[in-house]
């Protein structure tokens, strides 16, 4: 199987991605979000944005949010070529996931 299934591209380079946790991040947590940059926002959120090499660290990111107990809003994915609206947006029963897509 050649590339990487579900990314619109498969360049080699690393992906930004914003991840948005309700609650705000401990700054001694920061070792497990290693590379990515995060900002306590004053509505009581925190997000985390940098490069992710692959699927599987990002994985890896969104496990750590999850041990972490914070509950998660949405993960961004960006690239040079797409955008993406909130790729995956977890409704308020914690269940429902919805993905947008918006070329810009």
């Amino acid at each position: 199987m050649e590339g990487s299934q579900g990314s619109p591209e498969n360049d080699g380079e690393p992906r930004r991605y914003e991840i948005r946790v309700k609650g705000h991040l401990d700054s001694k947590w920061g070792y497990r979000f290693e590379g990515l940059c995060f900002t306590r926002d004053s509505n009581g959120t925190t997000v985390l944005r940098g490069p992710v090499a692959d699927q599987a660290a990002l994985h890896g990111f969104l496990r750590n949010i999850r041990d972490l107990g914070l509950p998660l809003i949405s993960v961004v994915g960006a690239s040079s070529e797409r955008s993406y609206a909130p790729a995956f947006k977890i409704g308020t029963d914690h269940t429902t996931f919805m993905k947008e897509e918006t070329n810009r």
